[in-house]
């Protein structure tokens, strides 16, 4: 019984001596244990959902935007390029004044500059633009007809031809015509001068595009360029940055840039809408027919579409099949197009 009793202490310790050994010398494999994904502990990149659109570009905002939009006849002479403020616009109107010499109406709404110019002189059509927006409208001279509209107060304005010198001041490194500006501060100082209010009681009927993925449905158009005049000095080419989403545009071949901040003009949506156009005097003066509607080119996310304008309420907004049609989030430029020769003889598509 000893000698079992023997065995077995022997057979014990034999079995706690390998354990202990196991311990000190070697560690136990174990399989790797696959925790799982705890999706708090994930960063995911929410995206969140503003209160409030600004009305002509349709970008969210925090708070609502109340401004009321100001025009401003903007020189675009070779001679007054590259312009101050360009770049902030939330839309930029592109017409003939005399011949083929085109000036810019820049709408602000959504974001003003401390700078905005060269101003230069207003015609009936720009004001009629304006009233259609209910903007308040800045300009540096006018054509008869446009004089007489804005002395009847057709629309909220200051002038620099009673302003000179006191809300628009000249620059020293350009020569008139092409040096009349005007300050952010002096556009509300004006406004109140002349008992204007700066809040909007007008929305437009513009529609937008919940991401730009919804507007790449069209014919590929990477770069189109439109000529006023046989000459370059207003020949505009536009070319789609797919990386960006956005539109640069080349005038007379040079980058359009904005003067102040030197960084280059980007377009979210580019039109041509196709007007009536008549030379009523000697001086070349046009007559633009913005009522009633019309043919119009659509470029936006590098296609194009083939699209109507109609006037609604003063505004002249983009139509396809009856409503709206959808922009994509951003900034746009709006060119209008003499009806003779027409879209298909000023618009060339390029590779």
């Amino acid at each position: 019984m000893f000698k079992k009793w023997g065995i077995l202490c022997t057979i014990s310790l034999l079995v706690l001596t390998a354990c202990s050994n196991k311990g000190e010398g070697q560690e136990e494999t174990k399989e790797p244990i696959e925790e799982p994904v705890n999706p708090e502990n994930e960063l995911v990149e929410e995206k969140i959902e503003l209160p409030y659109i600004a009305p002509f570009t349709g970008v969210g905002s925090e708070e609502e935007i109340k401004q009321r939009p100001i025009i401003v006849t903007m020189n675009n002479h070779p001679l007054a390029r590259p312009q101050s403020g360009i770049g902030q616009a939330d839309i930029v109107y592109e017409m003939v004044a005399e011949g083929n010499v085109t000036r810019f109406l820049a709408l602000y709404q959504s974001e003003i500059p401390e700078t905005i110019g060269p101003v230069r002189s207003a015609r009936d059509y720009f004001v009629n633009l304006a009233k259609g927006l209910d903007a308040f409208y800045i300009a540096h001279g006018y054509s008869p007809d446009a004089q007489k509209m804005l002395n009847a107060r057709v629309v909220d304005n200051i002038n620099g031809m009673q302003y000179d010198g006191i809300l628009f001041k000249r620059s020293k490194d350009r020569k008139a015509p092409h040096n009349s500006y005007i300050s952010k501060e002096n556009i509300f100082a004006g406004a109140e001068k002349v008992g204007a209010s700066m809040e909007m009681n007008k929305i437009p009927s513009l529609s937008f595009y919940d991401s730009i993925e919804g507007a790449k449905i069209g014919n590929p158009a990477s770069s189109v360029s439109i000529r006023y005049g046989s000459g370059a000095s207003f020949e505009n080419q536009y070319t789609y940055i797919p990386e960006e989403g956005l539109y640069e545009r080349k005038s007379a071949g040079v980058l359009t840039t904005d003067k102040e901040t030197e960084e280059p003009v980007k377009i979210s949506n580019v039109i041509f809408m196709e007007i009536p156009h008549k030379i009523i005097d000697n001086a070349g003066r046009q007559d633009l027919t913005l009522t009633g509607s019309g043919k119009a080119y659509l470029f936006q996310a590098g296609v194009m579409r083939v699209i109507d304008w109609e006037n609604v309420d003063g505004v002249l907004i983009p139509m396809e099949n009856g409503v709206p049609a959808k922009l994509v989030k951003g900034k746009s430029w709006v060119s209008f197009v003499p009806t003779n020769p027409g879209l298909e003889s000023m618009v060339n598509f390029l590779p």
